[in-house]
């Protein structure tokens, strides 16, 4: 698309230039600098859109070198020549100024000032003054932009829906048009994360432990507890993706995730995260009340947990050890059972280390890269000694607890040869030992638990688990 002409070529932001919309961004980073500002945000609209965009604008700041830009509107303003190029945005002149900045060689950049909301119409009437009717050439993406495209020479779509699509032609042929890209069901699948929920395999966990897994009541309530874990668990990595978005897109691998990489919209990844919940809670109501309190416990810790919680050393792993912890809890009361003490002490420790490995891995990584912090968290190279540190003791404090509980009248309670749980020692011990060297190697990759559910040597040693507590039995 060559042209050599003074026609001024208009380019929209939001959903054009970026595979995202800056003020949700913005109000995302609102959020997460601080929750009780969000009250503020219906008083900031009675005063118009562009109010609501210059106050959080004053209070934000998105790191516009890492958004999601769309390549094909980059090429186009590059082949534009000597023609002006113009960056056109209803979002704040603030965030617009930003943008042309960084991409560099436009001529001009105009948003909304605070007064004026720089979209539809208005858009239109600004640019047809400074251009003239006819003037210039519009590229854009949304239904706001048609009365936009009704005035321009030439109607360029970039990333429009078919329905926009389809108002643009009744009212006019597009002279060109950016293909949305392909592929958001799959994007919208992988958001919800669903390798993750072999975790909520813990559920069921009491239920095995208490020898009542065969039982049809039993097993259909652990099933029930689980299906709303998943639910749950999608809801809160969603929400974590949305309120991560600048570190997920500074890490190597997270920055292909759907949120950071522009795939999916923000507002309907905010809407699909409290449904997700919502679900699971109308799923967990079939279950005993108690159930539904645990689960509360645990959607109000993880929204706490991508807050604020991990951000702070030490505190973040504890959380992370408490909710796999949770999961066996949830599982005992939703059969119900008694979950045993000294059994929820051992998983608290086991997860403990296995959350360290995984903030092991992160820190090894980044000093591999010789930087010096942890995205997102509060973690510095510097802090790796320690944390392989606290990692053995309680990957060696799980082991004791599990030696203590073989020795207790508990398991003699429940096991006829309690003696054969005596072997769970070694096989812990061994696998503890080869996710660590791992991790120390630099090649512990994924969450620990998912790990231990794709990796071999880990299944054999869950097999030798499983064989042992029937031999016990």
């Amino acid at each position: 698309m060559h042209d050599h002409d003074d026609v001024a070529l208009c380019v929209d932001l939001d959903g054009t230039l970026v595979h995202t919309d800056l003020l949700h961004e913005s109000v995302l980073a609102l959020l997460r600098r601080n929750p009780l500002l969000l009250l503020l945000l219906p008083l900031w609209l009675l005063g118009g859109k562009a109010r609501l965009k210059r106050e959080v604008a004053r209070r934000t700041q998105v790191d516009v070198t890492l958004l999601p830009y769309d390549a094909r509107v980059l090429a186009l303003l590059r082949e534009a020549g000597s023609r002006p190029r113009v960056l056109c945005s209803a979002s704040d002149q603030a965030v617009v100024d930003a943008v042309a900045a960084h991409v560099g060689g436009f001529d001009a950049a105009l948003g909304s000032d605070g007064e004026t909301n720089l979209g539809g119409a208005r858009k239109a009437q600004v640019l047809v003054a400074r251009y003239g009717e006819r003037g210039f050439d519009y590229v854009g993406d949304a239904a706001a932009d048609l009365p936009v495209w009704a005035r321009a020479r030439r109607a360029i779509t970039a990333n429009a829906s078919p329905r926009v699509l389809a108002r643009l032609r009744r009212m006019r042929a597009p002279d060109a048009v950016i293909e949305r890209r392909a592929g958001a069901w799959r994007a919208a699948v992988r958001a919800l994360r669903p390798h993750q929920w072999s975790k909520n395999l813990l559920v069921f966990v009491a239920a095995v432990a208490a020898h009542r897994i065969f039982e049809p009541a039993a097993l259909y309530a652990a099933t029930l507890a689980f299906v709303a874990f998943c639910l749950c668990a999608s809801g809160a990595y969603v929400f974590n993706d949305l309120v991560d978005l600048d570190a997920d897109r500074r890490h190597p691998r997270k920055r292909a995730r759907p949120f950071a990489a522009g795939r999916l919209p923000v507002a309907g990844g905010l809407a699909a995260a409290l449904l997700l919940v919502l679900a699971a809670f109308a799923l967990a109501s079939l279950l005993p009340p108690r159930f539904v309190l645990v689960l509360g416990l645990y959607a109000a810790t993880t929204l706490a947990y991508s807050l604020l919680l991990k951000r702070i050393v030490l505190v973040d792993v504890v959380v992370l050890a408490a909710l796999y912890t949770l999961r066996i809890v949830a599982g005992a009361v939703a059969i119900p059972v008694e979950a045993s003490g000294w059994f929820l002490a051992f998983a608290m420790c086991l997860f403990l280390s296995l959350a360290l490995v995984k903030r092991y891995a992160e820190v090894h990584r980044i000093a591999a890269s010789a930087q010096q912090n942890v995205a997102g968290r509060g973690y510095r190279a510097a802090h790796l000694a320690w944390i392989g540190g606290f990692g053995a003791v309680a990957a060696g404090t799980s082991l004791l607890v599990l030696a203590l509980y073989v020795d207790s009248t508990k398991s003699a309670a429940l096991y006829r040869q309690p003696h054969w749980l005596w072997l769970l020692l070694p096989l812990l011990g061994a696998w503890l030992w080869r996710v660590w060297s791992l991790a120390r190697r630099g090649r512990m990759h994924e969450d620990p638990v998912v790990f231990a559910l794709t990796d071999v040597p880990s299944l054999a040693v869950l097999a030798g688990f499983i064989a042992t507590v029937a031999m016990a039995a």
